[in-house]
């Protein structure tokens, strides 16, 4: 399955007082306003999203849809983005979709940020397995349409691999084995870095390593952040940084970019969306990164993390909820516009059609020597698992691991004491917000 996704528990104390906010505003915001509604009643929507390229797909729905015109922005993206979309909605000056990460849908539901598509979404569900969908579903309601599955696999330049004489590594200690037979030969060159400042790659791989964040029974919640699957992973990159095997620079940073772009960087842990990024970190490095499943910590165990995934939500502050939604749907259950998406932003779809499209018989632009690119995302894809349940509090928890981190890797002190840390701060913070811990 591509998630793994329990709904029931989650919301018992979770969404109390959010669907109870959410009634409230869905029954005056159901009613389209004049300040939405163009000249002829052409609907005017704006849509928050950070896919490069977007703006090709939406032009399409504009095109054939002239009555419902969508306007796209990027304000920011993953944790930010929920940032911003929470004090839009304060604001009300939020947009009318948005596109969220499946791990920060529960807390904008329980905000009440995003709304219940329920009734507008009948004929698109059918276009999604049980599975992807039960990521967007809460308490059997569906807040968003997912938009594609994200396993998380190894990126590696296959020409920097030929000219060291490294191997692919299938494991995680012959990562490490690589790695030093890498710094061994070119000591200005680094295997990968470790990234403090973005969490979604780190919780991917905690994921593969078997560790659930939380967990809840009914009204209690359980926080296991500093487990042991989580400690084991923390270990082992804290190995690579003190043997000096791997940079210590966040990813996206201008630094990071130029090393990627300059073959100061042999691999990048990250996402099945890669090859959409790698264009703007690194462009003259086309054709010469390959994709591979990502190391096992048991020789041939398949299964690995997730980093990203998302849905394309309608908010709360939309006038126009039903035409939201119907954009929404045709986004990712549309086959022409799924191969658009496949084309121009590189999602592996979440629509069961979507996956077998025609066009992923091609490589994605950026990786041209590698034919077979979405044939290895559809053979990990299966195995890919995120945690049972995203807790409450995600934004905090991000919060605290990059702080924790961060100043872990400053100062030279414990990853594993930097999950304790994490552990500390997202309980009290689901104390203060009420909820039981059991």
């Amino acid at each position: 399955m591509p998630f793994r996704t329990r709904s029931g528990p989650l919301l018992a104390g979770l969404l109390a007082a959010g669907l109870a906010l959410m009634a409230g505003c869905s029954s005056s915001k159901d009613t389209p306003d004049a300040a939405a509604t163009g000249a002829g009643g052409k609907v005017e929507l704006t849509f928050w999203d950070w896919d490069p390229n977007m703006d090709k797909i939406v032009a399409l729905w504009n095109d054939a849809h002239p009555d419902i015109h969508v306007t796209v922005s990027n304000p920011a993206g993953g944790d930010q983005l929920v940032s911003k979309m929470i004090s839009a909605h304060q604001a009300k000056n939020g947009p009318d979709i948005a596109k969220v990460e499946y791990q920060s849908l529960p807390a904008l539901v329980s905000n009440g940020v995003v709304r219940d598509i329920t009734e507008y979404t009948k004929q698109a569900v059918a276009n999604f397995d049980a599975a992807t969908l039960s990521a967007t579903k809460l308490e059997g309601k569906v807040y968003g349409i997912p938009q594609d599955v994200a396993p998380l696999m190894l990126f590696y330049r296959a020409d920097l691999f030929q000219q060291y004489g490294l191997t692919v590594p299938t494991t995680w200690e012959q990562f490490a084995q690589q790695a030093a037979a890498l710094h061994q030969k070119a000591p200005n060159v680094a295997m990968t870095n470790f990234d403090a400042a973005d969490p979604g790659w780190f919780t991917g791989l905690v994921q593969q390593a078997g560790a659930d964040w939380w967990s809840a029974s009914g009204t209690t919640w359980k926080v296991h952040i500093n487990g042991p699957e989580s400690k084991k992973v923390a270990d082992y990159w804290e190995g690579l940084v003190k043997n000096g095997l791997v940079l210590k620079n966040p990813s996206f940073s201008p630094q990071w970019n130029k090393q990627m772009n300059d073959g100061s960087i042999a691999t990048w842990i990250s996402g099945a969306w890669a090859p959409a990024q790698l264009g703007g970190i690194a462009p003259q490095t086309k054709g010469k990164w390959a994709a591979a499943p990502l190391p096992a910590w048991t020789a041939g165990d398949k299964t690995t993390g997730i980093w990203g995934g998302s849905a394309v939500t309608v908010t709360t502050d939309s006038a126009h909820p039903a035409q939201a939604a119907q954009f929404v749907s045709w986004l990712n259950s549309d086959d022409t516009a799924v191969a658009a998406q496949v084309e121009n932003i590189n999602v592996y779809p979440a629509s069961t059609s979507g996956r077998s499209l025609p066009i992923l018989q091609k490589p994605p632009a950026f990786l041209p020597n590698q034919p077979d690119y979405y044939s290895v995302v559809k053979s990990v894809a299966p195995s890919s698992r995120s945690f049972s349940i995203w807790g409450p509090n995600v934004t905090v928890t991000f919060r605290g691991y990059t702080d924790a981190f961060g100043q872990a890797l400053q100062n030279g002190t414990s990853f594993s004491a930097a999950l304790d840390t994490i552990q500390d701060s997202t309980t009290a913070d689901m104390k203060k917000l009420g909820f039981t811990l059991g």
